[in-house]
């Protein structure tokens, strides 16, 4: 497909470092530290990749949160502004993570804005915290602000009928599947680990009411690989997308599901993010004129964080890499699992 003379836009800021939670689950060294975003910033100034124009986001809007979160929430929120205060024992504040959460949001907003206006060729928001798992009326999990369930309705203002929500973190993301799951406008897909935080993600979670078969679960046993990731795209994840044929794909882009991650327990490597990524975008070409937004989620090894992001970003501005596909047994009985709920709703 011949694209337009654009780049591919990313979005981020060192205002984004000025987060730093000071506890984590009772000791002072918490995985999601501003060195993830560090470690990537350094390696692409390092080693650029020709065609991404890296911008400065701006903050979100009262209006553009209000689309998911609830206002009491916000409140709590931007009551902890210059203050270090613990949520949950995974999830704390610092004086400045208000103020970074809302930039992470509007870089998500923006990156929407870039594509679907047609400034972008696509777009990889830069950013932290990460925001899948913050529930309309909760933060946790690290997470403050949805940005994936933030993004998603940016890009409903702007017209999109249908969006796509991919979600390759190694956890579920029950704060964007909370957002959506009774709606059939926005379909979530996530490939996970189970069971593991946050305990959501069951097969049989399809959704509810209008949005029955609109979230997509396939949960995982540990130390699943490349190709068995491969499997779950091209066996569950792809017809199920090109049913839907989204009007722009949203990809929730954690890369803690890779080998030598210390939180997640998979064995993902930097080509199979590439791989998942080029699959991304080849969906998001057939279906949307390439409109697709990538947001960053989890990924606590700051070189497999950094070499994983810079490889999609080479994918974004097209490179292919061709992800393998052989599921073994515990797979394929996931795969089936996540089948049979799904069968009602999709020819699969």
């Amino acid at each position: 497909m011949g694209y337009p003379p654009m780049n591919t836009l990313a979005l981020t800021s060192t205002a984004l470092l000025d987060h730093r939670a000071p506890h984590y689950q009772g000791t002072e060294d918490h995985p999601e530290r501003p060195e993830r975003l560090s470690a990537i910033l350094d390696l692409l100034k390092a080693n650029p990749v020709e065609g991404v124009e890296v911008r400065e986001p701006r903050l979100a809007t009262d209006a553009e949160l209000e689309k998911v979160h609830s206002k009491s929430l916000l409140a709590q929120l931007e009551s902890t502004r210059g203050r270090s205060m613990v949520i949950d024992p995974d999830t704390a504040t610092s004086p400045g993570t208000y103020d970074v959460a809302r930039r992470a949001a509007g870089a998500a907003v923006e990156a929407v804005e870039a594509v679907y206006r047609g400034q972008a060729r696509n777009a990889f928001a830069l950013i932290r915290p990460p925001g899948h798992h913050a529930e309309p009326n909760r933060a946790m999990g690290f997470c403050f602000l949805n940005n994936a369930a933030i993004a998603a309705e940016a890009a409903r203002a702007l017209g999109a009928e249908r969006v796509l929500i991919l979600d390759w973190d190694v956890h579920h993301g029950n704060g964007t599947q909370a957002c959506f799951e009774a709606r059939n406008d926005v379909l979530f897909m996530s490939a996970h680990q189970y069971p593991f935080y946050p305990g959501t993600g069951a097969p049989h979670q399809v959704g509810t009411g209008l949005g029955a078969g609109y979230s997509v679960n396939c949960a995982l046993p540990p130390d699943q690989t490349d190709s068995d990731y491969g499997a779950v795209f091209h066996d569950l994840f792809l017809p199920v997308a090109n049913a839907f044929h989204p009007d722009v794909v949203i990809v929730s882009a954690g890369f803690d599901a890779h080998r030598h991650d210390p939180i997640g327990q998979m064995a993902l490597t930097e080509l199979g993010f590439a791989g998942m990524c080029t699959l991304a975008r080849e969906l998001a070409e057939q279906c949307c004129s390439g409109k697709l937004v990538m947001l960053l989620e989890g990924g606590y090894h700051l070189e497999a964080l950094s070499q994983s992001v810079h490889a999609c970003l080479e994918v974004l501005t097209g490179r292919s890499e061709q992800l393998p596909q052989s599921a073994g047994p515990e797979v394929t009985a996931s795969l089936s699992k996540s089948k049979a709920a799904l069968r009602p709703f999709w020819a699969l």
